[in-house]
């Protein structure tokens, strides 16, 4: 029996690498790249700077769209060391998104008992150089890896790499996906490269982070959402909102489903009052990319 890397339930217990067929579908070359960063909307982007300390802390720039054309914006992706995630593919690119979700169906269909519910998805255009710092995801993910070579560390989803206090942070959008690290967790790591053709899934809620190998990279990051997950994500959010009230509510992975979905019920009415406010809405941008210049980030205009 498959040893499990998680304290969650799920299908996925462990880092898979699968092959899909988007490249022989004609998409990720540059021209098509281009054209879709010309064309794509401003504020679907996510533009990011990762700076690390020698002990693998991470502080985060986030930049604006700013105003280079679609060729130049690719080329300064490629000159620097930027993450640029374009979020909402399944309604911005639907041709795209109807293959991505075949290949999703096949790689779905190897593990019994999946059913997502709901699936979005982010298309990822990052540099040579460019690392995304440990974090965790609040859904399952599957990434399609259509160019260059990514190196992916997977981490045990106990207490001890996945603390519940921060995930529920996260859920609540108090704070970004980022996680406390400590480099002592690489002797737990399970280390995955991934080549153009290839997929990667891993359990739900993994931690995880990402390194470039040198060359530009490109990606779909498919998000989905299983009952499972949802009624868990539910649940961690209405524990936010009783631990920001002083509360002490208990670890999800020691519910029921009966528990569970009340939580999940909660959470609903929660976030309709608006217990929580955003605080990654209004996320403060510092620079716009700019062909030739340091890390490919430029100033933004006065």
């Amino acid at each position: 029996m498959t040893e499990r890397h998680t304290r969650y339930p799920g299908p996925i217990a462990e880092a898979r690498v699968h092959t899909h067929d988007l490249l022989a579908r004609g998409w990720g070359g540059d021209d098509h790249l281009a054209e879709v960063l010309d064309r794509y909307p401003a504020e679907l982007f996510d533009i990011n700077l990762y700076d690390y300390d020698d002990e693998g802390q991470v502080s985060l720039r986030t930049g604006a769209r700013g105003r280079l054309s679609g060729p130049d914006l690719l080329e300064a992706i490629k000159q620097g060391r930027l993450w640029v995630n374009l979020r909402g593919v399944e309604t911005v690119l639907p041709d795209f998104w109807a293959d991505a979700m075949a290949a999703f169906g096949a790689i779905q269909a190897t593990y019994p008992g999946m059913r997502a519910v709901t699936n979005a998805g982010q298309l990822i255009l990052s540099s040579p150089a460019a690392r995304v710092p440990y974090h965790f995801d609040a859904a399952g993910v599957v990434l399609f890896h259509l160019r260059g070579r990514k190196r992916i560390f997977v981490y045990p989803g106990d207490e001890a790499h996945l603390p519940e206090r921060n995930m529920e942070q996260v859920v609540a959008r108090q704070t970004t996906e980022e996680l406390p690290y400590s480099r002592a967790f690489e002797a737990d790591a399970a280390v995955i490269d991934l080549n153009p053709g290839e997929a990667l899934t891993w359990p739900l809620y993994a931690p995880h982070r990402v390194e470039n190998l040198d060359r530009f990279c490109v990606s779909l990051s498919m998000d989905f959402q299983t009952w499972s997950s949802r009624l868990r994500n539910g649940a961690l959010y209405t524990n936010a909102v009783l631990r920001s009230r002083g509360g002490a509510p208990r670890f999800t992975d020691r519910m029921g489903q009966g528990e569970l979905a009340a939580r999940w019920a909660a959470s609903l009415a929660l976030r309709r009052m608006g217990a929580l406010q955003n605080r990654l809405k209004d996320f403060e941008r510092d620079f716009e990319p700019a062909v030739g210049a340091v890390d490919g980030a430029g100033a933004l205009p006065a």
